[in-house]
């Protein structure tokens, strides 16, 4: 009888270890999706304090946490369901998708790259006060979220698509979850950064008041870096994408002359070559994604001028 019972608990306690195995699996794998989707999850961190600006202070969280709860919704509602169906069953879908996604990437970072330098950059607007315009503001954040979404599950799937397709589930369940917190939880910092600096300028303690000043003047200069950094990472990605992409397909040229540079520098400066060499990799990409993305607001400029002949 002993004998039975101390089975069982070996048994229950091998399960146990394997259970354990298995979560660290998914999480190691939900990492490394994350990580190669971080260019995507920048840029969606950049944009969405934009619809936050001219809000009145009081509202500012409760909009950001509707637009997560959108985002999560987004995700797991919508693209999760049909990222597995794809997946499962018209994998090869995946890089076309993947590859329209990036051209759009690029697209985007090259079209904020022409609106600096035309003069034509996009400036927010302080939006009405009210239950209706607020409605409308949380609704186009959701719709913009759901194109940025869309790209950080299939990033995140492509990494983890040779799994089975309940690991697949579970890696990108945690994705999901993992990347729309740390999203939103940045935003929700940025945003009310500047009000924890007042807070802290109307403090008696000289030292609060410097902290505080200090916050209050980073708030611009910090939103600048996000954009820039945002915009970088979406012509990186893009154009990363877009190289592994024609790879895959055939055309190896483009992907192996950036992966021989890479290489080499890599194998040329010895101790510091691995970030030499992903700096080489990240900057040939930006460039492959300019270049695409350029040639894209082109096509988009000329259709549109077109249409308006036309009307």
């Amino acid at each position: 009888m002993s004998g039975g019972l101390f089975a069982l608990l070996d048994d229950v306690a091998a399960l146990a270890r394997l259970a354990a195995a298995s979560v660290d699996d998914v999480g190691a794998a939900a990492g490394r999706a994350s990580v190669k989707a971080a260019g995507v999850v920048v840029d969606d961190t950049a944009v969405t304090p934009q619809y936050v600006q001219g809000v009145a202070a009081e509202r500012e969280l409760p909009i950001v946490k509707r637009i997560a709860i959108g985002s999560l919704r987004n995700k797991i509602l919508i693209i999760l369901p049909l990222a597995l169906l794809l997946s499962q069953f018209l994998p090869w879908l995946l890089t076309p998708i993947l590859m329209a996604g990036g051209a759009f990437l690029c697209f985007e970072g090259a079209e904020k790259i022409w609106g600096r330098i035309s003069g034509h950059a996009h400036h927010e607007k302080t939006i009405e006060a009210g239950p209706d315009a607020e409605k409308t503001l949380v609704a186009g954040a959701i719709r913009t979220d759901l194109i940025l979404s869309a790209e950080i599950m299939v990033i995140s799937l492509n990494e983890v698509a040779e799994e089975p397709f309940w690991a697949r589930l579970a890696i990108l369940l945690v994705v999901a979850v993992g990347i729309t917190v740390l999203v939103y939880g940045v935003v929700a910092v940025i945003v009310k950064m500047d009000d924890v600096g007042l807070a802290l300028a109307q403090r008696p303690s000289a030292a609060a008041q410097k902290v505080g000043t200090g916050l209050v003047r980073a708030m611009p200069g910090l939103l600048a870096v996000i954009a820039v950094v945002g915009t970088a990472a979406m012509l990186w990605v893009g154009g990363h994408i877009l190289l592994v992409g024609v790879d895959d397909l055939g055309w190896h040229a483009p992907y192996e002359l950036v992966h021989h540079a890479e290489v080499a520098v890599h194998d040329a400066l010895g101790a510091v070559g691995a970030v030499a060499g992903w700096i080489v990799n990240t900057a040939l990409s930006a460039v492959v994604g300019l270049v695409v993305g350029a040639v894209v607001v082109v096509v988009v400029q000329l259709v549109g001028r077109l249409r308006h002949v036309d009307s």
